[in-house]
């Protein structure tokens, strides 16, 4: 099939190579020239694992081609997506300005029948206002489907070719069909096509994302009532997983989520919500706690240092969201450093694939390192903010050479509380 992707972000360009890596015809669209020309020289200009060889087979097999012209996107492609970003607006909602303006251009430009699929995180109700959109600019006709992606960062690549389930929103037997055509090879184990209206499809994917993000918060409560209590969060964690009805994914304490969908899909339910007059209480308090949890650390890393942080050296292993990705949207240790700042203190950090991203927005204000034991040269404190697999099992003589005090604040709890004192450390986590 010849296929069309609309913006080449974390979703657009996975979704484009994927498809293309089955044998479809893919041709993505960016307006962002650099970009393209990046591309069509194979390079990839995001980190996400597995990506970069299957990147490189369907670019020399010139199933994957990519263009700034939406004009040859529409013309190419029977099916389009649209995956753009839908960023928070000032008031928590999603900002469609994206989506909708390309939604118009599309219309301009149909001269046969194409089914426009929303990818992109969107609320309830966007099919339809695609489908006006495209309507006013044109007597085509075309059929919009709500598809929404289940990717995870780091693992995007594999959540894509052997997906749990894919969810087709549309009340197109025509489009329905197309698609389930599409996405037959990525089912070939018998996880499910579920077809669905696509308000209903619009939904599930806010409703899974805040469902998730409300687990992780509820552990986040359940680990800094257990430092009130003396109990050990580690052992609630496996005494609830064991339950089937809960399940032991989405348990692990630490100092917060962030990244490009929880949070804003989040705040977008709970402003749809209030749109049409509901108020989601729970997800209120998701947002609240998670806020708070981001910054659970600094109290005790200040009281540590008696209030005074001024011209201490802090190191920081990990600055991505989560591991295997250089995504910082969101990033708690974002919002640590920031904090540490402004109280005077001087910040040295090392991630494994995320600096570069940091540098752009934090510029000189903090230094960077080559690697994870340069940044704990002469550091008064050690913080783990992301639980890259490399900081699991590190050199402890090494480190206690470097840093000029034995103290780590874990946020993501990555060692045993028992031996990593016996090393010879301070060391503080959450909810144990």
């Amino acid at each position: 099939m010849k296929i069309s992707v609309i913006g080449t972000g974390y979703v657009g360009l996975v979704t484009g190579t994927c498809l293309a890596e089955t044998g479809n015809e893919v041709l993505c669209i960016d307006i962002n020239e650099e970009k393209v020309k990046q591309m069509q020289n194979g390079q990839v200009p995001i980190y996400e694992p597995h990506l970069d060889v299957i990147f490189e087979r369907n670019i020399k097999a010139k199933r994957l081609t990519f263009s700034t012209s939406l004009e040859e996107g529409v013309n190419h492609g029977e099916i389009i997506f649209l995956a753009l970003p839908t960023p928070e607006d000032e008031d928590g909602s999603a900002d469609l300005s994206y989506v909708l303006g390309a939604a118009k251009d599309i219309g301009k430009l149909l001269k046969e029948y194409r089914i426009i699929v929303d990818k992109s995180t969107v609320p309830v109700g966007t099919a339809d206002r695609v489908a006006k959109v495209i309507s006013e600019e044109t007597t085509v006709d075309f059929d919009v489907v709500s598809n929404p992606e289940f990717l995870r960062e780091g693992f995007a690549v594999d959540d894509f070719l052997k997906p749990e389930r894919i969810v087709i929103g549309s009340s197109s037997q025509k489009a329905t069909e197309l698609m389930q055509k599409l996405y037959k090879p990525f089912v070939r184990s018998g996880n499910p096509i579920i077809v669905m209206d696509e308000r209903s499809a619009e939904l599930t994917k806010y409703a899974a994302n805040s469902f998730l993000a409300t687990k992780i918060t509820f552990m986040n409560e359940i680990a800094n009532f257990c430092e009130r209590v003396g109990a050990d969060v580690d052992k609630v964690r496996v005494g609830i997983g064991t339950d089937s009805r809960i399940g032991k994914r989405f348990l692990f304490p630490g100092i917060g989520y962030g990244g490009s969908c929880f949070p804003k899909d989040v705040k977008a339910l709970y402003k749809s919500g209030k749109d049409a007059g509901y108020t989601f209480d729970i997800l209120q308090s998701v947002i609240r706690v998670n806020d708070l949890q981001k910054k659970i650390l600094l109290p005790r890393i200040d009281a540590y240092f008696k209030g005074d942080l001024k011209n201490k050296t802090i190191a920081i292993w990990g600055l991505a969201f989560k591991p295997e990705t250089d995504d910082i949207r969101e990033a708690p240790s974002l919002y640590v450093i920031d904090e540490l700042l402004a109280k005077g203190a001087k910040v040295q950090a090392f991630d494994p694939e995320a600096m570069e991203n940091v540098r752009k927005k934090l510029g000189d204000t903090i230094t960077f390192g080559t690697n994870m034991y340069d940044v704990l040269d002469y550091a008064d404190a050690l913080i783990i903010c992301t639980e890259w697999s490399i900081f699991r099992t590190p050199d402890f003589e090494k480190m206690k050479k470097k840093l000029k005090n034995h103290v780590i604040f874990d946020g993501r709890n990555l060692y045993d509380t028992q031996e990593i004192k016996d090393e010879g450390f301070y060391y503080s986590s959450i909810g144990r």
